[in-house]
């Protein structure tokens, strides 16, 4: 199997600067060796999702308006995650935040890539279990509403296209065959 870059890159040249993204255009020569444009988004922040399951076979999905999609969602709790700072602990931090929960036992169950055709995005999905119940802690602009559901529900919201966020399609999916839900 071939493995190198088949890529050329000619220049690179920003475009769009935030705190959470940057965008670039490659000049390029493709595999086929004609030259072309390439979009690139650079993400700032890991994409972390935690999938917290409780000892009844319960977890947690969190609602929102996305506004990039001008759309309600489902997702499993999730958020941005700083380059610099370790994984689990921002992992830690997003789901205190957003559902009030701690957990004992935490695994890396996946790494995803969300669109890498356009993005440079790379997800990691945890499992946390051995749950306590806090208080939750909000960023200024979430408005997020919290669904406590048997993990089996949340399989049937992914499978009848309910949840279409990729991070928690990916994130549940490997969850079910892990854990067996039926």
């Amino acid at each position: 199997m071939e493995t190198k870059n088949p890529w050329t890159t000619l220049s690179t040249s920003p475009k769009y600067d935030n705190p959470w993204i940057s965008v670039e255009e490659h000049k390029v020569v493709t595999p086929t060796g004609t030259n072309g444009i390439y979009g690139k988004v650079h993400f700032k922040n890991k994409a972390l999702g935690i999938i917290p399951v409780d000892e009844e076979g319960y977890t947690w999905l969190v609602g929102q308006y996305r506004y990039t999609l001008q759309e309600y969602s489902w997702e499993i709790p999730m958020g941005g995650g700083p380059l610099e700072i370790d994984m689990l602990e921002s992992a830690k931090r997003e789901l205190q935040e957003e559902t009030g929960l701690s957990a004992l036992k935490w695994e890396n169950i996946m790494r995803i890539h969300t669109s890498n055709s356009v993005a440079d995005e790379e997800g990691f999905v945890f499992l946390a279990t051995e749950l306590t119940q806090g208080e939750t802690n909000f960023e200024e602009t979430e408005e997020l509403h919290i669904k406590k559901l048997k993990l089996s529900e949340a399989i049937d919201m992914v499978m009848d296209g309910k949840i279409t966020d990729s991070i928690s399609i990916a994130g549940l999916l490997k969850v079910s065959r892990l854990l067996d839900v039926k």
